[in-house]
C-alpha cells in the first residue's frame, strides 16, 4: 500500500454543489483538512457535503459536514477542526457558496492505494 499526501483546490465555487474531490478506484482517502474562503466583498454562506455511495453492509447516506456556514467578507473557515474523515472509493466531497463565485476551497488529503 502506498500513502500519498495531496492538495486539491477549487476556485470560484458558485451557488450549486460542485465536486471538489472524488476518491479514485482502489483507494481509501483520509481527509485531513478542508478550508473554505470567502472571495467576495460581502458576507456569504457555504455548505460542505460528503456524498457516500459505498456499497457495503453499512448504511451510507449523503450528509453535510457543514451547512450555511457564515463567512464574512475576506474570511475563511477550517471545516475539519482537527477531525479526520475516511472516504472510500467513489465517495466525494462537494462544496457550494451562496452566490456566484462565492468561495475558494482547499482540501488536504492522504490517499492510501492498494496495488
Amino acid at each position: 500500500m502506498a500513502n500519498t499526501f495531496k492538495l486539491k483546490t477549487k476556485a470560484g465555487i458558485d451557488a450549486s454543489l460542485v465536486d471538489v474531490y472524488t476518491v479514485p478506484t482502489s483507494t481509501t482517502t483520509v481527509v485531513i483538512g478542508l478550508t473554505i474562503a470567502n472571495i467576495k466583498g460581502a458576507s456569504v454562506t457555504a455548505d460542505a457535503k460528503v456524498i457516500s455511495d459505498t456499497s457495503d453492509s453499512e448504511t451510507n447516506a449523503d450528509v453535510y459536514l457543514a451547512k450555511d456556514i457564515p463567512l464574512p467578507a475576506g474570511s475563511s473557515v477550517e471545516v475539519m477542526a482537527g477531525n479526520k474523515i475516511v472516504l472510500q472509493t467513489t465517495d466525494k466531497i462537494q462544496v457550494k457558496g451562496s452566490v456566484t463565485d462565492a468561495v475558494d476551497v482547499i482540501l488536504s488529503i492522504m490517499e492510501i492505494t492498494s496495488s
